[in-house]
C-alpha cells in the first residue's frame, strides 16, 4: 500500500455502495483479480470480500453461483437463423471466470469469439 499522510481527524475513508460496486466489477476484466483491483484501489483483499457480501446483503450483487443474465445486442453474436425442425445440437462452454455458455453447435466461430469475450469481461 502507499504511503498518504492524513490531516485532520477523519481517518478512515467512506465508500458509497456505488463506488464499491463499480471496484467490484473490475474484478475478473482483463483477467484481473481480487489482489490486483485491490492494490489498484488501494485496499486490502479483505476490503473487496467484505464488499461483495455485504452488497449481496443489500441484494445489491448476485449471490454466488445465481445465474446472471446479460444483455446482447444482435450485432455482438450475429443475426438468428430460422432453425430445422428437430433438437438442435448444443455445446456446452466452461470459462476461465466459471461461467458456463450454452450455444447451438452450428454457431460460427466469430459470433462464439465475441459472445465469450463479452461474457468474460462482465
Amino acid at each position: 500500500m502507499r504511503h498518504v499522510e492524513v490531516l485532520g481527524r477523519e481517518r478512515r475513508r467512506r465508500w458509497s455502495d456505488a463506488e464499491k460496486i463499480s471496484i467490484l466489477e473490475r474484478v475478473g476484466i482483463d483477467g484481473r483479480t481480487v489482489a490486483d483491483v485491490a492494490r489498484e484501489a488501494d485496499l486490502t483483499r479483505q476490503h473487496i470480500y467484505q464488499w461483495r457480501q455485504e452488497m449481496r446483503r443489500k441484494g445489491l450483487w448476485p449471490a454466488s453461483g445465481s445465474a446472471l443474465f446479460v444483455p446482447v445486442d444482435e450485432d455482438t453474436v450475429g443475426p438468428s437463423q430460422p432453425s430445422a425442425p428437430g433438437p438442435v445440437p448444443m455445446i456446452e462452454i466452461l470459462l476461465r471466470n466459471g461461467r458456463h455458455v450454452r450455444c447451438a453447435e452450428t454457431i460460427d466461430d466469430r459470433s462464439l469469439s465475441r459472445l465469450i469475450l463479452v461474457l468474460e469481461a462482465v
